[in-house]
């Protein structure tokens, strides 16, 4: 049952990113930005969430509370706020287009 809930928690982060990829301004279209993260999917300039998933929790388990996409210097990076089980949140940043987690302050 336990990993049924993790699985829906999961899949319902899934659909944020798709939705809201990234920190747009308010007075963005959501369906713009639901197009541009599609098409740097499309063209490979992302990977896909999943993939990403199963990165984050190899190298930092917990829950993941929240994800968005957004742009850090030249690069295009999915930002993990996770709570570990000893109820500490920790920011983790993964460069969206080679999978890998970055290192604090990476990027800037």
């Amino acid at each position: 049952m336990r990993a049924t809930v993790k699985h829906l928690a999961v899949m319902g982060l899934v659909g944020l990113v798709l939705v809201q990829p990234l920190a747009a301004r308010a007075d963005d279209d959501d369906d713009d930005d639901h197009d541009r993260a599609r098409n740097l999917y499309e063209h490979g300039q992302i990977r896909g969430l999943s993939n990403i998933l199963d990165i984050v929790r190899a190298q930092a388990p917990g829950d993941i509370i929240a994800v968005d996409l957004i742009r850090k210097s030249n690069k295009w990076v999915y930002r993990f706020q996770i709570v570990a089980t000893d109820g500490r949140r920790t920011i983790v940043d993964v460069d969206a287009g080679a999978g890998v987690i970055m290192r604090d302050g990476e990027g800037d």
